[in-house]
């Protein structure tokens, strides 16, 4: 089995930082997202993996996970402009081959492996295997129907009027004959190829299709809030208290995880957080569920659920919070101002 990593897209619900980074690559808990699909594909015993890119943000994607040692990974780059997810796969046939495959968004993060999911569409012998969840807003999903069974009846894209709850969530396993059912199908009124009418002409094809309800939670890091509540559950989730920087008249409160050559000097560090390398937080309360990349400097400010990304200064801010921090971005203070909500793009400099 093969995994199909898509890592194209445009990204415009996450402008301006999408203008110089692949979505992707946006980091939660101080790591790409990317970086922990690719882990859920390797924890699968999958040992060769496609990866869908965008012409803008392509060798951005390539110079993170480079040969794909990093995860014992084969990797083959594969070119697609942005027309659909079924058309990712068509674009990926020559590498897919004969062989069934896993498809992942590569901006959707889940706390369940790949491998329940692996096994099941083996045991059974399926032609599609489509991941469902529970959501509150059907109408903001594509929604699947099911039969007794768990045999997929019917999908509908983002339906207008009620039909059920279970949306796909991005992660799909299919044998060889979704290839057959691709050719058949024409582009939506969006001039895309949809994988939902893809799936669809496979149920009508007589081909097995089944669903798995995911059993744990699903994120869509598709915009800045999005961002955020990826970054807190992951820091929820994975951080431990692992101090190897160096704390100087500090305090540090709870599950943190501060890097090397981090230097911590009068400032209190609350957890669940993670610090990067050669970080400097001097005078300063960084609260829970905030993200500090590599590099960046924070002074004299107050920092809470908040992603901060590398090479980032944060200066005389008397309360930064609920906000995405691109890279090599200076938030500083010009009067004094009691809460700051920002989405910065790279390269960008403010003062509040």
């Amino acid at each position: 089995m093969k995994a199909l990593v898509l890592s194209g897209g445009k990204g415009t619900r996450l402008r301006p930082l999408t203008f110089t980074c692949a979505k992707q690559l946006i980091p939660v808990a101080n790591k790409p997202i990317l970086g922990y699909v690719l882990d859920q594909v390797t924890s699968a015993s999958i040992k060769t993996a496609g990866i869908i890119t965008a012409p803008e943000t392509g060798q951005h994607v390539k110079d993170y996970v480079d040969d794909g040692s990093n995860w014992n990974l084969k990797v083959k780059y594969i070119p697609q402009e942005p027309l659909g997810l079924a058309h990712a796969v068509k674009t990926a046939k020559r590498f897919l081959g004969q062989d069934s495959f896993v498809m992942c968004l590569g901006d959707n993060v889940t706390g369940q492996g790949l491998n329940p999911f692996v096994k099941k569409f083996k045991n059974e012998k399926l032609d599609a295997l489509i991941i469902l969840k529970e959501v509150e807003k059907p109408s903001a999903f594509g929604i699947a129907q099911l039969d007794k069974e768990g045999n997929i009846t019917r999908l509908v894209e983002k339906p207008k009027t009620p039909m059920g709850n279970l949306a796909i969530i991005g992660t799909y396993l299919f044998s060889n004959k979704v290839h057959q059912a691709i050719e058949q199908i024409k582009p939506s009124w969006r001039g895309e190829l949809e994988i939902t009418d893809a799936i669809q002409e496979m149920i009508n094809m007589g081909f097995s299709v089944k669903a798995e309800l995911l059993d744990s939670w699903w994120l869509d890091t598709g915009k800045k809030d999005d961002i955020l509540t990826a970054n807190a559950r992951i820091l929820d989730e994975y951080i431990q208290l692992d101090v190897k920087g160096t704390l100087t008249c500090s305090i540090v409160d709870g599950r943190v995880k501060v890097e090397p050559s981090a230097k911590i000097i009068n400032s209190t560090i609350r957890g669940p957080c993670v610090i990067g390398k050669n970080v400097v937080i001097e005078n300063s309360f960084v609260g829970p569920y905030t993200s500090i990349g590599d590099n960046s400097y924070i002074v004299n400010s107050n920092v809470e659920y908040s992603v901060i990304q590398d090479n980032v200064t944060v200066k005389d801010i008397e309360r930064l919070e609920d906000s995405l921090v691109g890279k090599n971005a200076k938030v500083t203070r010009n009067q004094r101002n009691r809460t700051t909500k920002v989405n910065m793009g790279d390269y960008s400099e403010i003062e509040v």
